[in-house]
């Protein structure tokens, strides 16, 4: 207890004499950092276990691309559990007529009697009017429709709209519908109608892609059996999802967003630990003569060592409190921005995000404060009559290789995964040595020509002066000009290149690009949709679309489980839309291999002919000469692939994966699919269209791209946020390094004063130091800014962005300033203290 009191007495001591306030500052950022994504991530978890059955709308729910069979069906009944069928499809519909008719996509959802089987409905009587709980689900030739989509189509309860040949009532506008209570990343309005409606529009054609649920409830242990009785039985295309992995997209989207922006966070607790590093220094320094007292008053090394770890541990406990409380408070921020992706309000975050905080924080804090911490225990006694006996320096390698350990194992833990963190852990260390090499290099530079401060008449000594201290302080000088390079990349990459890659992916599209797709198009309306067109001066090409599922490539069966790779299991697990023509389409080149021979085109060749695009060849492994086989209609289509091609995606014309000659798949049920570019004032062309094909699906590409910028703007902010708080770090990196050389500086300066230096000469000194400083950090945070915008934009959206120059005066502007106002913010009570007192003390 004696021991416990006094480091309590000590903590308080320093506490007031400042001596920790950069260490506890450091702490809390870092700990505020992760927290405020935690509780963030916390609150949607919770939202995502309330609401898991709800997300269902049941405790069970079966989804297939194709109508359920019976035998499933009357397994479920004959365990007496509780059944519901939904149909769900993307479709057009009106509102009015002539000149005042107005035409949206919408995604329509049909459903049963008894639909929901969990949770609840709730509509409106009006648009923005108070919600109450629905009694069933829409009548028979009623429909409820959402804000999105009343709001779109200028609808009001009452009104009658057209949905495929059918007309509906709108019976009431719908607030909450519960298996998508977490909308995320929502594209289409919904539309809710009665399942025996849906004949009558005639919308469910060949070609459409319709997801069939079947909603199932009961006793849990009847769930559970039914659940292990139908897995074996489930063949491609089906899936199981329980409140556990319910809503599968949703769960995957957050778990990555979240470790995105735990990522983000990381790099605040990199600089932080190199800020408690710094600062721990600087305290052993302060106490080495204090510590020699206590052993020449009897203090044993053991008593030494448990006083400071107990003061230690108390400050990181404090200093970790804290910071969650500053976490609790910034994650706000994040749930202002993120929140708007999520249709549902979230609950209180748990404790959890706020012990995992307390976690890191004594983690950092034990991990590179603890290192030079132990040197203060085996202070010798002698240094109380000679000063000049500095601290031990053995054993602190050891205890930072521990503490970088712990760091590489947090990179994992943030991760989720081992590839992933070891990407992580190797792009850190990669970074921050190249920042460290550069940073070196640029120094020894600065130090060389330091002598053209001659010319610089008045400001020449400050100006020599501040640079041979950069190379002086070399050591210092790189942790502070790489912590700052690290924080100012971060923010360019998320403002400047972010804005530069945004606008350079807007020019890579023509003017003239397609931005309307009509999908939907039956055999029989082929010529009149063409001949519509071009009435209204449209030119479009239409192409035919045959839904297969592949099934062997070179006659092993294909499975989702035989690939790694998410794209991979998503592609196996889809139909695919295979097509047929006898050219190599507009924006397509060869990559590999030929294109149909005429032999090959007249259906004279023994294997039938495939050409492949060559992103989906190689995400599946395929390669000219494979064979692969596709499942159309029930019938098996061989393929030997003869070419592979090169798709210029950003035309945005109607592409397809895999190409045949006509005569390999006619015959087989199609679909036909164009698309055309339309001004923003010939909105009327997609209307008369669609009043004249109820059938056809209208997708507006340019509203799905601006909806997805708005998403990336909203994630951009959530992310520009959490790296101001790498920022912050940063500067205290700055302010740490500043710190622990300041006994230094201050006896330096006091000689300079006694030989003769003025004290303007000594302030432009530090200032020309803090500046470069600043100016190197910028500068080499700008060159990596733009070294991974190019590689952004060149290897992964596969388009040309202009190398910005401009960045670089600005950053290494910007850089100077900042830095030199924080530096000389910290340093600037150097120069008023009198240079008899610094130099009675010594530099030690």
């Amino acid at each position: 207890m004696q021991v416990i009191s006094f480091s309590w007495r000590m903590l308080r001591r320093d506490a007031r004499g400042g001596e920790l306030r950069l260490l506890a500052t450091a702490l809390a950022v870092a700990v505020a950092a992760l927290t405020a994504v935690g509780f963030f991530a916390d609150r949607v978890r919770q939202a995502l276990d309330r609401e898991s059955h709800q997300l269902l709308g049941a405790d069970l729910l079966l989804t297939a691309d194709q109508p359920w069979p019976a035998s499933i069906v009357e397994s479920a009944r004959a365990l007496g559990l509780q059944q519901v069928a939904t149909v769900t499809f993307p479709s057009m519909v009106t509102h009015g007529e002539g000149d005042a008719l107005r035409a949206q996509l919408a995604e329509i959802k049909a459903v049963a009697a008894g639909y929901p089987l969990r949770g609840s409905l709730r509509v409106a009587p009006a648009l923005n009017a108070v919600d109450a709980p629905a009694a069933g689900i829409p009548p028979p030739g009623t429909t409820w429709i959402d804000e999105r989509l009343a709001s779109a189509l200028g609808a009001e309860v009452g009104d009658r709209i057209a949905v495929g040949q059918s007309t509906l009532r709108v019976g009431a506008v719908l607030t909450l519908e519960p298996d998508r209570g977490i909308n995320f990343f929502s594209v289409a309005p919904r539309l809710l109608m009665n399942l025996d409606d849906l004949p009558a529009t005639a919308l469910l054609q060949v070609g459409s892609r319709v997801a069939y649920r079947l909603l199932l409830a009961g006793d849990l242990p009847l769930v559970k059996r039914f659940q292990r009785e139908i897995e074996g039985r489930l063949t491609r295309g089906q899936r199981i999802e329980d409140p556990q992995n319910g809503r599968p997209e949703i769960r995957s989207a957050l778990d990555r967003a979240q470790k995105f922006l735990g990522l983000a966070a990381l790099l605040t607790v990199v600089l932080a630990a190199v800020a408690v590093a710094l600062a721990s220094r600087r305290y052993v320094q302060r106490h080495l003569d204090p510590c020699a007292v206590m052993r020449c008053l009897g203090a044993t090394q053991a008593l030494l060592l448990r006083l400071h770890l107990g003061q230690f541990a108390v400050l990181g406990l404090l200093a970790a409190l804290g910071g969650c409380v500053l976490g609790y408070v910034a994650h706000f921020a994040l749930h202002a921005w993120l929140a708007q992706l999520l249709a549902t309000p979230l609950p209180a975050p748990g404790p959890l995000p706020a012990l995992q905080g307390i976690a890191v924080g004594l983690l950092l804090l034990f991990g590179f404060a603890v290192p030079p911490l132990l040197q203060l225990n085996r202070v010798p006694t002698l240094r109380v009559l000679r000063r000049e006996l500095g601290s031990p320096q053995g054993g602190t390698v050891v205890g930072y290789l521990l503490g970088f350990l712990a760091l590489g194992g947090l990179m994992f833990w943030i991760a989720g995964e081992v590839e992933l963190g070891a990407w992580v852990l190797a792009g850190f260390s990669l970074a921050m040595l190249l920042f460290a090499i550069a940073a070196r290099i640029a120094i020894r530079l600065a130090a060389a020509l330091r002598g053209g401060g001659r010319a610089l008449g008045g400001a020449g000594i400050g100006w020599r002066y501040g640079l041979a201290s950069l190379e002086r302080r070399a050591h210092a000088s790189v942790v502070q000009i790489v912590a700052l390079a690290l924080g100012f990349m971060a923010l360019l990459l998320l403002t400047a290149v972010r804005g530069d890659l945004l606008d350079a992916w807007r020019q890579a599209v023509p003017a003239d690009a397609p931005n309307r797709f009509v999908v939907n198009i039956q055999p029989e309306q082929v010529e009149a949709v063409r001949s519509a067109l071009l009435a209204q001066g449209v030119s479009a090409e239409l192409a035919p679309m045959v839904r297969g599922r592949l099934l062997r490539i070179n006659g092993a069966e294909v499975r989702a489980a035989n690939y790694t790779d998410d794209r991979a299991q998503r592609l196996v697990e889809r139909e695919f839309n295979l097509s047929m023509r006898p050219d190599l389409p507009a924006g397509n080149s060869l990559a590999g291999g030929r294109w149909f021979l005429p032999g090959e085109l007249a259906g004279r060749a023994q294997d039938a002919p495939a050409s492949v695009e060559e992103g989906l060849a190689r995400t599946l492994g395929l390669v000219v000469g494979d064979r692969i086989d596709f499942g159309v209609a029930g019938e098996t289509i061989g393929l030997k692939i003869v070419g592979l091609r090169k798709v210029n995606w950003d035309t945005m014309r109607v592409n397809f994966f895999v190409l045949t000659p006509p005569a390999v798949l006619e015959g087989h049920p199609a679909s036909w699919i164009t698309s055309f570019h339309l001004p923003a004032e010939r909105a009327a062309v997609v209307n008369r269209l669609v009043r004249d094909f109820p059938n056809l699906t209208v997708i507006d590409v340019a509203a799905i791209l601006r909806q997805l910028q708005s998403i990336m703007e909203q994630v951009a902010k959530a992310v520009q946020f959490v790296f101001l708080f790498t920022l912050a770090a940063g500067g205290i990196v700055l302010h740490a390094a500043l710190a622990s050389a300041a006994e230094e500086r201050r006896y330096e300066l006091a000689v300079m004063r006694a030989l003769g230096a003025r004290r303007e000469q000594l302030r432009r000194a530090l200032l020309a130091e803090f500046a470069a400083i600043g100016a190197f950090a910028g500068l080499i945070a700008a060159l990596a800014a733009i070294a991974v915008g190019q590689f952004l934009a060149q290897q992964v959206f596969r388009f040309e962005v202009a190398v910005e120059l401009w960045l670089l005066p600005l950053a290494i502007g910007c850089g100077a300033l900042l830095v030199t106002a924080a530096g000389w913010f910290a340093a600037v009570r150097l120069l008023q203290s009198a240079p008899l007192d610094a130099l009675r003390a010594g530099s030690s």
